[in-house]
């Protein structure tokens, strides 16, 4: 079972990412207290009713390869017409081209609770929503017309198209051509692999965004571009056309995210697959990066999601199963788990670190908004929010999934109670849309020297001068090793240092808006006794004093360099 945490999602919609606050400016006034509230119900409710009942299906039957083509497991079709029928997949789209042009972080509500629900289903609309941004701001006036509305209603999909064999995170050596014809497209050819809902039998058509290699074009990721491929061709008119011959290969087996069809596929091999320039040629991936940021802070939320469902089941276990008595207690009955102090540690953790990257995620969704709105600082904020948010909320995010089967004891390892299915999809997160480690190089080469290092800085001294107790000492800290890698250290240092520093950073940013959230649920219980406030306060209560600490211990790893890591050959390595 699954119950989207509505209250809690308002509430830091509220206090953290400052929803009443974007309401205030003409763009998002449509985002009322009463729109926010009926849209956070109303999908919660959906994922509950519509998403959540196909997770188990979506996992142990998948989707599957049928006469060249994905099919997706029963019920799936049918749960994505009532998603589209409901309007949910334009929220944050343009409301010129047919979305409801409402503010990112609540699209980013949406999204938590349907992937919560359905984590392999969800990675469909997010894809789709990284493809509208990508065409909203680098597309031209017709391909806005022709392909916009249909994405932004859900009644098309879309992907996109980096990965080839030979070319990973090392975008620059793909090999993808696009050769201009006379009609003014181009033929694409070459094969893309990892190609997340690649293809699938639940919309009429999948719109691919594909990097390519122009002809004459220079070496590296400066001679990329990026062109707008749909499965089907689609006519002047809107109306679809012929077969764009792109061929579904094969689908991957994976660990998890079975439902998501991980496709390997072939542009040009028996036809003419026919692209759309999309920006200025050799404009590629500044074109991509608008998709792929956007993208990196929705896997960022796979972390919140996997972690609310995981917490929920293993609460709800752990409330039931008894089984020996409290240590401590004067009766020698059995009692259920949830009383017994490590259970209660392990739930207390995984409560706690849900709530703290969900603030995460929500405040960076809302440093989105305000760049949108030409705020200042906000999108430099933003910009050093997303490595942090992508790879903090992913690790925990597994941790939480490990620590739900580690409450279910032996019952975790087994398949049948489903706390499995949450690590194993969980297990995805840190890898896909730039590594974890790709991540923490992204902090340390790039965003720390943003604006000649006074984005990062800035940040950590707004939060050293309200912090109190741990998390002044992880300010410190953190401070600390801010000033060595901006001034002192070399590139392989920092590099060396760059995981556990990202780490350390993300729990400062967590840490101040825990404590914020504490503030704010004290003020409103205010010596009552709602439940709620109450959790959230212990909540945030544990998070200061257990798990700031540990960030803080994380210094002497961050400055270590990287001489220890080269202390022995490559050969030596491997011996």
């Amino acid at each position: 079972m699954f119950t989207a945490p509505t209250r809690e999602q308002l509430f830091v919609l509220r206090h953290i990412t400052g929803i009443d606050e974007l309401a205030g400016h003409n763009r998002f006034a449509d985002a009322t207290p009463d729109m926010v509230q009926a849209i956070v119900e109303g999908v919660g409710d959906f994922a509950e009713n519509e998403f959540a009942p196909l997770n188990r299906i979506g996992d142990t039957v998948g989707a599957k390869m049928k006469d060249g083509h994905v099919v997706m497991p029963d019920g799936y079709k049918a749960a994505w017409n009532a998603y589209v029928q409901n309007g949910w997949a334009g929220i944050a789209a343009p409301a010129d081209y047919g979305g409801q042009g409402l503010p990112f972080s609540l699209a980013t509500v949406a999204l938590e609770s349907l992937g919560a629900a359905n984590m392999a289903l969800t990675l469909c609309p997010i894809l789709s929503v990284g493809a509208v941004e990508a065409i909203a701001h680098h597309g031209s006036e017709e391909q806005k017309e022709l392909y916009l509305p249909k994405l932004a209603a859900g009644e098309w999909t879309g992907t996109m198209n980096l990965t080839e064999p030979q070319a990973g995170s090392d975008v620059g050596a793909l090999t993808a051509t696009a050769t201009p014809r006379e009609d003014g497209g181009w033929n694409i050819k070459g094969q893309k692999i990892y190609i997340t809902f690649g293809d699938h039998d639940m919309a009429e058509n999948i719109v691919h965004l594909v990097l390519a290699r122009t002809p004459d074009a220079p070496a590296g990721t400066r001679g990329i571009s990026l062109f707008l491929v749909p499965k089907t061709r689609v006519n002047a008119d809107g109306s679809l056309g012929e077969d764009n011959h792109v061929r579904t290969v094969s689908i991957e087996h994976k660990l998890g995210i079975n439902a998501s069809p991980t496709c390997v596929l072939a542009y040009g091999e028996d036809g003419d697959s026919i692209g759309h320039l999309i920006g200025p040629e050799h404009g590629g991936m500044r074109a991509m990066f608008t998709m792929m940021n956007n993208a990196r802070l929705n896997v960022g939320l796979q972390g919140v999601q996997i972690g609310e469902r995981a917490t929920q089941q293993a609460l709800a276990f752990a409330a039931e199963r008894v089984q020996s008595a409290r240590a401590g207690g004067e009766s020698r009955d059995p009692i259920a788990i949830l009383d017994h102090p490590d259970v209660r540690r392990m739930l207390l953790r995984m409560k706690a670190g849900t709530q703290a990257i969900r603030a995460l995620l929500y405040y960076a969704s809302g440093q989105v908004d305000r760049a949108t709105l030409g705020v200042t600082d906000a999108r430099g904020l933003a910009d050093l929010l997303t490595p942090l948010s992508k790879a903090y909320a992913t690790d925990l995010g597994i941790e939480i999934a490990s620590l739900g089967i580690q409450v279910h004891g032996g019952m975790g390892f087994v398949e049948e109670t489903g706390a499995a299915q949450h690590y194993r999809d969980a297990r995805i997160a840190p890898i896909y849309e730039g590594t974890n480690g790709i991540q923490a190089a992204d902090l340390v080469g790039r965003k720390l020297s943003m604006d000649g290092g006074a984005v990062a800085r800035g940040l950590v001294e707004r939060i050293a001068a309200e912090a109190e107790g741990p998390l002044a000492d992880l300010a410190a800290a953190t401070g600390r090793v801010l000033h060595w890698m901006q001034d002192e250290a070399s590139i392989d240092d920092r590099l060396g240092g760059s995981v556990p520093f990202l780490t350390m950073y993300a729990t400062l940013v967590s840490g101040w808006l825990m404590a914020k959230q504490r503030a704010a649920a004290q003020d409103e219980l205010a010596g009552g006794d709602d439940p709620f406030l109450k959790g959230k306060i212990a909540a945030a209560d544990y998070y200061l004093a257990a798990m700031v600490p540990e960030a803080t211990g994380l210094e002497a790893a961050a400055t270590a360099g990287a001489e220890p890591l080269y202390a022995l050959t490559a050969a030596e390595l491997a011996a």
